[in-house]
């Protein structure tokens, strides 16, 4: 049964994180917006797409900052209780600090699930249409797909290599099959150019040979043009960068294993947006706990001080957040530590400062 303590302090907490959301995403939307403008305008887009794309703006950018928009908006109110004397009323009327710190762990819990939910199902979507939409109006000249030495296993014994693939027109060269029984390859094919067919999927080969391997010697066939189909798709030969990013939970996970049992080369990048979704919801109990203990305490210098304390934490999580996301999407970093490593160590911090505001 929730106390009128735990009321009173749940009510600013809820109240103040969606009013800072209210507040910060009209100011996020007009500075993107300023920014975006002209490339609306030369490309000529629909009102209608770019008001999708606003939306989608919103949602992807509320799901990645939401940690640090909470994290203000506690030391916010909670240094104005502070500077109000109203921590210390409550401290004094026997209310101990881990009584008085509960209403702020149910917060959290609420933001957290909500968040959860939102990062799993929601946002995914939203991550599509922002990309597709950028890639489209604002990255001209640029492709949101690997193009170059895409290096790909399509199942069990094949695997293909393309030095470049031009998406545009739908043409690679250099291209190349492996195939394997067991350890052994039994036969290899290579074709100088290859290009996709939208009218009937299937691909052209052009100064095409197949090199079947036998126990004494090789049989060699040569072709100029060879029409043909293969157990692939275009997706196969340029996966989007930005793929993981747009599926939902379950999604994320069949896709993963899938391509994990493909021998993926970007198996760190879509495994640092999986645990990314778990970590970052709770990170909302973490930074509550540091702005709790960072604010709680009425300061010479005010909210002032508090906020300028906070905002440094904020951004020394976000600086890890991300060197260590990008280690480990850009080396063989595991992904598992990259994402929550910030959590472990803030998680330190958090139990430091949490012992000192308590004395």
């Amino acid at each position: 049964m929730l106390s009128i303590l735990d009321r009173y302090i749940l009510k600013k907490y809820l109240g103040t994180f969606s009013l800072l959301l209210l507040l910060f995403i009209p100011i996020g939307i007009t500075v993107h917006l300023a920014e975006k403008i002209d490339k609306i305008l030369e490309n000529e887009v629909p009102m209608t797409e770019v008001l999708i794309y606003l939306y989608n703006f919103t949602i992807y950018f509320a799901n990645l900052l939401f940690p640090l928009f909470l994290f203000l908006s506690v030391i916010w109110f909670t240094s104005k209780l502070a500077n109000n004397t109203e921590v210390v009323a409550f401290l004094s009327s026997g209310v101990s600090y881990y009584r008085f710190l509960r209403p702020y762990i149910i917060g959290a819990t609420i933001v957290c699930a909500a968040a959860l939910v939102f990062s799993m199902y929601l946002a995914p979507k939203a991550s599509k249409g922002f990309n597709e939409f950028a890639f489209k109006y604002f990255n001209k000249g640029r492709s949101d797909r690997d193009q170059s030495n895409v290096y790909t296993q399509i199942n069990d014994n094949d695997y293909i290599y393309v030095s470049y693939f031009n998406v545009t027109e739908k043409i690679g060269s250099n291209f190349t099959l492996e195939h394997f029984e067991g350890n052994k390859m039994t036969y290899k094919i290579a074709a100088g150019q290859i290009k996709f067919n939208d009218k009937d999927s299937t691909y052209t080969l052009f100064n095409y040979s197949k090199r079947k391997i036998g126990e004494t010697n090789d049989i060699l066939k040569t072709q100029h043009k060879l029409d043909t189909v293969f157990a692939f798709s275009m997706e196969d030969l340029t996966p989007v960068t930005y793929i993981a990013e747009t599926l939902n939970f379950t999604e994320l996970n069949d896709f993963i294993k899938k391509e994990k049992a493909r021998g993926s080369s970007y198996i760190n990048r879509y495994e640092v947006v999986r645990y990314k979704r778990w970590s970052l919801p709770v990170s909302a109990y973490i930074l509550t706990v540091i702005a709790v203990a960072v604010s709680s305490v009425k300061r010479r210098g005010g909210m002032g001080v508090n906020l300028a304390i906070g905002i440094s934490i904020g951004m020394v999580f976000i600086f890890f957040d991300k060197i260590f996301g990008t280690m480990a999407e850009q080396s063989s970093f595991s992904p598992f530590i990259a994402t929550w490593f910030p959590n472990f160590v803030f998680g330190i911090l958090a139990i430091y400062l949490l012992r000192n505001a308590k004395r």
